[in-house]
């Protein structure tokens, strides 16, 4: 919901292991995005599916506004890809050009 990421719709995956909910799902980004805590191949920094945080009465829901939250505020110690994170944190004009540029070429268009 907040820029740079707003004017862009993203897909999720969320997998669930035969074990779920004694383990945690996998949150995949789906869609590209120039981002901190998110990887090339859309794995996400996110403590709270790790085994060391993950609770067995966590539901889905909370994972995905959990994640939802983590995109909308990047935190510079969720983090996956470096550079951004230093790009995000020292220079955050380049940052948010460069975010909004990889949105608009790889995002999908928001529901109406």
């Amino acid at each position: 919901n907040n820029p740079p990421y707003n004017t862009g719709a993203f897909r999720f995956e969320l997998t669930f292991s035969p074990n779920h909910p004694l383990e945690p799902p996998r949150a995949t980004l789906r869609t590209p995005i120039y981002h901190p805590s998110v990887d090339p191949e859309g794995r996400v920094c996110q403590p709270l599916t790790t085994h060391a945080h993950w609770e067995h009465t966590t539901r889905a829901i909370q994972v995905l506004q959990d994640l939802l939250l983590q995109l909308d505020s990047p935190d510079p110690q969720r983090v996956l890809r470096p550079d951004v994170a230093r790009e995000l944190q020292e220079r955050p004009e380049e940052f948010r050009r460069r975010a909004e540029e990889h949105t608009r070429l790889h995002a999908e268009p928001r529901p109406d």
